[in-house]
């Protein structure tokens, strides 16, 4: 039986800064939906945060719940959801596709009310387009399966395997692969070869940019705070919606 919790419908006016689990409607999910983070605060600006792809969403979830939290005490409301078939998603990681990812993140801003998009690296290939917003070190597909095959390719090769990162594509664009533990199915890493990110309204911000002294959390072999990118990032958000 799924956990009683609040819906996006009933918690989006609650008074809090921190934020909440929430439950909200995703193709492919059920009636119950899929789980997001929330700091349901009414403000003018309502951002979604579409987090990065593969494991780098692990290693930057303790950075975007403090985001989360500098930009409710600024009175903004913030959603974090889990993309389908990852955190605690009723559908299967095998099943999903870029196509598929997008369809839900859209899903998520129409039920958010969302009116700002913020995407991290790889989440900027299925950010809703239609937004404005920020993409922090946007990446395109063929950077994000580049150090899953180089990992995949020196894997197989400890094992006494031939093996190289053009032909472990193909098969992946045929057949489906298992990489850094994740089983993606043929459509993911098909449209992932050659995928561009396609937010034309969107302000890509460096690392560099933001001038926080520690390393990005993504670069991290374990998940980490990153207090300073948190804030930094939260200030240029509140910074340019003021602008």
């Amino acid at each position: 039986m799924a956990r009683s919790m609040p819906s996006w419908r009933a918690s989006w006016a609650m008074p809090e800064t921190g934020p909440l689990p929430l439950r909200w409607p995703c193709p492919g999910s059920g009636a119950d939906g899929e789980w997001a983070l929330a700091v349901p605060h009414g403000g003018a600006l309502r951002l979604l945060i579409v987090p990065p792809l593969f494991d780098e969403m692990n290693r930057t979830r303790h950075m975007l719940v403090a985001l989360m939290r500098h930009l409710g005490v600024a009175g903004h409301a913030v959603m974090l959801p889990d993309l389908p078939g990852c955190g605690e998603s009723v559908q299967q990681f095998a099943a999903q596709s870029l196509n598929a990812w997008r369809a839900a993140m859209a899903a998520a801003a129409q039920a958010f009310g969302a009116t700002h998009v913020l995407s991290l690296r790889g989440g900027a290939l299925v950010a809703p387009s239609n937004l404005p917003g920020w993409a922090l070190e946007p990446l395109g597909g063929d950077a994000v399966l580049r150090p899953l095959l180089r990992a995949a390719v020196l894997n197989l090769r400890a094992t006494g395997k031939q093996a190289n990162s053009a032909a472990l594509l193909e098969q992946g664009r045929q057949h489906g692969l298992t990489l850094a533990g994740y089983s993606c199915g043929a459509a993911l890493i098909a449209g992932l070869h050659g995928a561009q990110p396609a937010g034309e309204g969107q302000r890509a911000i460096a690392l560099a940019d933001l001038n926080a002294a520690e390393p990005a959390p993504w670069l991290r072999q374990e998940p980490a705070p990153a207090p300073a990118l948190a804030q930094a990032l939260a200030a240029r958000i509140v910074m340019d919606a003021r602008a």
